[in-house]
């Protein structure tokens, strides 16, 4: 099996696996629970906090587990209306963002909030300037996701957070750093956003597990309310197993190397797949794990499922919008026949050299065969 589909989620790497067999086995105590067993599980949260933390470059304190990335946006966003809502109603966002910061947009306008939606350049880019131009003195939230999951695109987090300050020095920044964590080099205490939401399946851990960063000195409201856990900010028992599932997988990665091994299947990708007859590349690709492709007037299924015959596994777009046409290949200004014939490949540190030379051969027949 070849898997070329990390950036819908990942394999779970053994150290996540261990650490979670351990808690369920093991260290299943409650973490707010007084007594030995508890505090073993207590000592095990602390532990898995400063592990992704440290991957994130943030200080341990400012970091609050979720179920995931979905929940992490959400927190940001609607916890932002509610204690900025009475100050303004403006919010900036792109027309590229993930539909768990679309989403919720679309409630916010529902309810009065005006957003204003950013549009790319054919690349999937969207420049600061564009960012600066929008903003406004009522602007109170600012979200833009630091790496695109279809087009690769890298945004210029702190030019626009700079850009930001300026121009609406009380809108919060948040940025949606799913596709980031572990691709993009990153420090949270310097970047400098007021809100990052990062997730645990992209980067070798479990599904079912998010965290979102908070700024100090950020008071901002919870989403969820109840017996206060994760300092009353986030309340519900904690899934511990998914929590050191992520703690271990943040643990395992050597970030220098994993971005230069991305890179360089990224780059073989985009050299050996210009042979194929046909075939475009999409996107800005500046992201070291995503390459998408089209070959206009076939249909991005039928390149799947002749791929799928020799176990290789890529996709049509987000794996989160399946069955509907890619919002970001349309925000790109695409031609609806590339849009239809568009796939997403997308790297992990399982993936070879040999997965680039097999992807090629079954494009090449594939094309063949479907045309």
């Amino acid at each position: 099996m070849i898997y070329l589909d990390n950036s819908a989620t990942t394999r779970p790497c053994g150290e996540a696996v261990a650490a979670m067999t351990e808690m369920l086995t093991e260290d299943w105590g409650n973490p707010s629970s007084v007594h030995s067993l508890g505090v073993q599980a207590e000592r095990r949260l602390k532990e898995a906090r400063r592990q992704v933390a440290a991957l994130m470059g943030a200080e341990p304190e400012r970091v609050f587990f979720t179920s995931g990335g979905t929940e992490a946006d959400n927190w940001a966003i609607f916890s932002t209306a509610q204690r900025l809502g009475k100050r303004g109603r403006h919010i900036v966002t792109t027309a590229v963002e993930h539909h768990a910061v679309l989403h919720p947009m679309e409630r916010l306008e529902a309810l009065g909030f005006e957003v204003t939606y950013l549009r790319p350049d054919e690349t999937g880019y969207v420049p600061a300037e564009a960012l600066e131009a929008a903003l406004r003195p009522d602007t109170i939230l600012v979200s833009v996701m630091m790496v695109n999951n279809e087009s690769g695109a890298v945004m210029p987090i702190g030019q626009m957070l700079r850009a930001t300050r300026r121009k609406a020095p009380m809108a919060l920044f948040h940025t949606d750093a799913v596709q980031g964590l572990g691709k993009v080099a990153f420090k949270a205490k310097t970047l400098g956003a007021d809100l990052i939401s990062v997730s645990g399946h992209k980067l070798h851990g479990p599904k079912g597990i998010g965290a979102l960063y908070i700024k100090k000195g950020l008071p901002l409201p919870p989403l969820i309310s109840g017996g206060g856990q994760e300092s009353g900010l986030r309340s519900g028992t904690e899934a511990m197993p998914a929590i050191v599932g992520f703690g271990a997988a943040c643990a395992a990665m050597e970030l220098k190397g994993e971005i230069a091994h991305l890179t360089d299947l990224r780059d073989r990708c985009r050299q050996a797949l210009a042979d194929v007859p046909g075939l475009v590349f999409l996107g800005r690709g500046d992201a070291p794990h995503i390459v998408t492709v089209s070959v206009p007037g076939l249909r991005s299924q039928g390149l799947i499922n002749c791929l799928q015959e020799r176990e290789i596994y890529v996709s049509a777009g987000s794996a989160c919008s399946r069955g509907h046409r890619s919002h970001v290949l349309e925000a790109m200004g695409l031609d609806s026949r590339i849009i239809d014939g568009a796939i997403r490949i997308s790297f992990g540190r399982d993936n070879t050299p040999e997965d680039v030379d097999a992807l090629k051969a079954a494009l090449l027949d594939a094309v063949v065969r479907l045309q």
